[in-house]
């Protein structure tokens, strides 16, 4: 990830166009009566050796012509040209260009133009927006560096796009709706600057408060998952993904392959980051639109205020169908309305208050639901009468929302021309109005989305599960087993196997060679008994009526052998046969057929997979998916997205299915793929569920011929191999690891344990309690660009306490600098763990290419001034106040440890 240069883009203090032209209609005309006309305050210098001048501005021969050095340049001029300009633009100091030229090949071209560009680019730093792009605005700075039909009003909305048709249709859009933007970025075929560059710039941009994309495919998961992550967490990002198909998954060899199609695993990704996502172009806006208004809201719950019963239909119907709730009136909310209303009034929600209403009926209305607790949102519709005044009502809503903050409210006027000036009215009164009821509550659906997935990302996990070292070594001995025999797919026994090695339960397999073996292997079954095909050749054994169930005699398994070895030989008689498996005949009273498993995908690498199991899993279709690595909440969430949760959830005579149990095999089967990368497939299909647990019947695992082969994980997972043990100057022994989320009430207890002056020092003043929010944003977070270490004690599991002392670092995304911050447990002070999770930080730090780590220190924190001298920190005096010391140091490869020959510096680390 990468923003380097990005102020040389979005604040240039001169810019360059080179392919310039007068010719009308052409690229460099567009672009030079764009630039020119935008209002940029700097210079703007056309190149173009044919022309002496550009729209009356002089034109200059070369870029080694130019008489300013320009921080941006644009390029319209023929594919073979651009690198030779790129390499002659950063010899001359610029450090970021627009590509608009194409022609520049195909991807997988390394030798080709595109690498050339990049080659010309890489010495001099240099950023590049394209090829092959519509260009940039930046409508706040008053750049128009496109050939876009238009400049945009600013605004608070960013848009990026892989499509310049896209944003050429858009800003059409907004602009009859007066809707304006901070920043328009096309970003072509992306070969330098991609979407993920763009997220860690306007997640920080102070000027944008919600960020659209137009999303074609993502070409660096890994970066693109941080990037959105951090974005997600701090505004508002909705995303419209082209191309909803799932052919990638139809070479699979198990369900769980052909089930995790393309378009459901971006789904999986956006969910993850924390992002909105929406089907269509026009919803894009109407999402921007309400969430870039500052409007939120606390539930999913709706109350309807309108003069027209059939339109509060339409609203309720549109609730329904949505994510929203019709919100059921209190008592005493209606007996307010009661003594305000005519006594024909509805007398439920929708608030009907008939046609006649005034403005007056309206406010009275409007003030007695806001003064109740019933609804997280008021829609208040109007629909044009001739015995009352619209506009008047308008007046009156608008009046008694603003002396209500609390419970926000959505209008919708009906109507053409009669309802334009009401509705300028509540615009002017920063009332988000829409032309129809049903818009108006899509509307609430993405701010209870939002509010949705916002608290998805600050739920608390249950404590993790631990896979013992020894069983990872068991379960790569069996794979290379495997690759000896030239296999790629484990055996029914070897893949139960390994699902008994990570703790999934499983039922009780042996295999034989023949139908007399497994007669002969029956009475270990103490049962009824089931009997399946066995060959690395097929892979749906019932397709092939290569399983028998039920049998109850060694007789009935021989025969039934015999008979399976005939269909099958008519069925697939190229395929091999290995012999058999057999097994238990598991019923259990109201159990459901679950499927879950593991399925690579080419760009977000491993993803887990739950749904509804069984033989006809494919043609139901009912599934979801996960990107590991998995915690309980977010297991438990992949559980709900599914329509077998409500039959989980209990029904009739079926009791409820504990989701524990569930939720543990997903936790496991995500630990497999992260400790495991060379599963390519996994499928437990069916795990049976009940109220006695779950057990998978049947399971099948494809591995890879190398463990390298794949994309990887898309979200950096627990960096296990970073705990260590380290030594207090007492030779108190305590477990140093990484931070994970389910240690946030740990963190909290830590917080608690600290005198009220520790907790001033660290956080720069008092704090009251420890919110739930700030606790899970510092437990919860990225390892790509963020790292955490706790001490604990020793064989500690995750999630329990007590937390000693915690140390930490942020980091930009160009990783030059990181920002420290430390606590000690107020009455461990004094015993060096302060100046040993200091080393650790720095140590690591330095592991991570940083060149600078810094922290900001209360002048009067002497104890901890006095131990950042002593680690080389450099101290000088915040200039923003004069209270606060900043601290930085300087760091090297080759630096010796900071702590060698010292300890017990740590009397006053906060």
């Amino acid at each position: 990830m990468s923003i380097r240069n990005f102020d040389a883009l979005f604040d240039p203090g001169a810019i360059a166009v080179i392919g310039a032209s007068n010719t009308p209609g052409s690229v460099g005309s567009v672009l030079a009566q764009n630039l020119y006309g935008a209002g940029f305050a700097g210079p703007i210098m056309a190149v173009n050796p044919h022309a002496s001048a550009i729209r009356s501005a002089l034109s200059y021969q070369s870029v080694a012509e130019l008489p300013v050095t320009p921080d941006l340049a644009v390029l319209a001029t023929p594919a073979r040209s651009v690198p030779g300009l790129i390499a002659d633009l950063g010899r001359r100091g610029c450090r970021a260009a627009v590509v608009i030229s194409a022609g520049f090949g195909e991807a997988d071209q390394p030798a080709g133009l595109r690498q050339q560009l990049l080659d010309a680019a890489k010495p001099h730093l240099l950023r590049i927006i394209g090829p092959n792009c519509l260009g940039f605005i930046s409508a706040r700075r008053r750049i128009n560096a496109s050939f876009a039909h238009l400049t945009p009003h600013p605004g608070n909305i960013a848009l990026v796009s892989q499509s310049g048709a896209i944003i050429a249709a858009l800003l059409d859009w907004a602009d009859q709706r007066g809707i304006g933007f901070s920043h328009v970025v096309s970003l072509g075929d992306m070969n330098d600057v991609d979407v993920g560059d763009m997220l860690d710039y306007l997640c920080g941009d102070a000027t944008t408060r919600s960020i659209l994309l137009y999303v074609e495919n993502v070409t660096h998961a890994r970066k693109f998952m941080s990037a959105a992550r951090a974005a997600g967490r701090t505004k508002p990002v909705i995303v419209v993904k082209a191309g909803r198909s799932a052919a990638g998954a139809k070479a699979a060899l198990s369900h769980t392959g052909a089930l995790a199609g393309a378009d459901i695993v971006y789904d999986a990704a956006f969910r993850r980051a924390g992002l909105l996502r929406v089907s269509e172009l026009d919803e894009l806006f109407a999402a921007a639109a309400i969430l870039a208004s500052g409007v939120r809201v606390s539930g999913e719950r709706m109350a309807i205020l309108t003069n027209g019963g059939g339109a509060g239909v339409l609203a309720v119907d549109a609730i329904t169908a949505g994510s929203g709730t019709v919100a059921t009136l209190d008592p005493a909310t209606i007996a307010r309305l009661d003594k305000r209303l005519p006594a024909a009034w509805s007398r439920a929600n929708p608030i009907d208050i008939l046609g006649d209403a005034t403005g007056e009926r309206y406010a009275s209305a409007l003030e007695a639901l806001l003064e109740g607790h019933e609804s997280d949102a008021v829609l208040v519709i109007n629909c044009p009468t001739a015995v009352a005044d619209g506009v008047d009502a308008a007046r009156a809503v608008a009046s008694i929302a603003q002396n209500h903050q609390g419970v926000p409210v959505l209008t919708s006027w009906l109507g053409g021309r009669v309802a334009q000036r009401s509705r300028a009215i509540l615009s002017q009164n920063n009332l988000p109005t829409f032309e129809s009821p049903e818009e108006a509550v899509r509307a609430f659906g993405y701010l209870a989305d939002f509010r949705r997935n916002q608290a998805l990302l600050l739920e608390t996990p249950a404590a993790g599960v631990m896979i013992a070292q020894d069983r990872i070594k068991d379960a790569r001995k069996l794979f290379a087993s495997v690759r000896r025999d030239k296999r790629s797919a484990l055996t029914e026994a070897e893949s139960k196997q390994l699902l008994t090695w990570f703790g999934i339960p499983t039922v009780r397999t042996v295999t034989a060679s023949s139908p007399e073996e497994a007669a002969r292997a029956f009475p270990a079954m103490k049962g009824r008994a089931v009997l399946k095909i066995l060959s690395p050749d097929i892979t749906h054994k019932s397709d092939v009526s290569g399983v028998a169930l039920d049998l109850s005699s060694a007789e009935e398994i021989e025969a039934a052998g015999r008979a399976m070895l005939a269909a099958v030989a008519a069925a697939r008689p190229e395929a091999r046969i290995a012999g058999f498996t057999l097994q238990p005949m598991i019923v259990r009273r109201h159990a459901q057929e679950l499927i879950t498993g593991i399925a690579q995908d080419p760009t977000f690498g491993p993803v887990i997979l739950f749904g509804s199991g069984g033989k006809a899993t494919e043609i139901v279709g009912d599934r979801t998916i996960g990107l590991p690595p998995l915690n309980s909440v977010l297991a438990r969430d992949m559980i709900g997205g599914t329509r077998i949760a409500r039959l989980l959830a209990g029904f009739r005579d079926a009791p409820a299915t504990p989701l524990e149990p569930v939720i543990e095999v997903l936790l496991r089967l995500s630990e497999l793929a992260v400790l495991l990368p060379e599963i390519r497939e996994l499928d437990i299909n069916p795990l049976l569920a009940n109220a006695e647990g779950v057990i998978a019947l049947d399971a099948r695992v494809v591995i890879a011929e190398r463990k390298s082969d794949g994309a990887g994980l898309s979200v950096s997972p627990y960096p296990r191999d970073l705990e260590h043990a380290i030594s207090l100057d007492d030779g108190t022994l305590l477990h140093l690891r990484p931070i994970r989320p389910e240690d946030e009430t740990a963190l909290a207890g830590l917080v608690a344990r600290c005198a009220p002056e520790d907790i001033r020092m660290r956080f720069f003043g008092p704090l009251k309690g420890f919110p739930h929010e700030l606790a899970a944003r510092l437990s919860q977070i990225d390892y790509d660009r963020e790292m955490a270490f706790i001490a604990v004690e020793p064989g500690a599991e995750f999630g329990t306490g007590p937390i000693f002392g915690v140390v930490r670092i942020v980091g930009d995304p160009e990783r030059e600098t990181a920002e420290f911050a430390i606590l000690v447990r107020t009455d461990i002070k004094g015993r060096g763990l302060g100046s040993r999770l200091m080393s650790e930080i720095i140590g690591h730090a330095r592991e991570k290419g940083y060149r600078t780590v810094f922290g900001h220190i209360l002048r009067e924190n002497r104890g901890m001034l006095r131990m950042a001298g002593e680690l080389g920190f450099d101290m000088t005096s915040d200039p923003q106040d004069m209270a606060i010391v900043r601290a930085t140091l300087a760091l090297r490869v080759d630096d010796p440890d900071p702590l060698a020959s010292r300890a017990g510096h740590d009397q006053a680390v906060h």
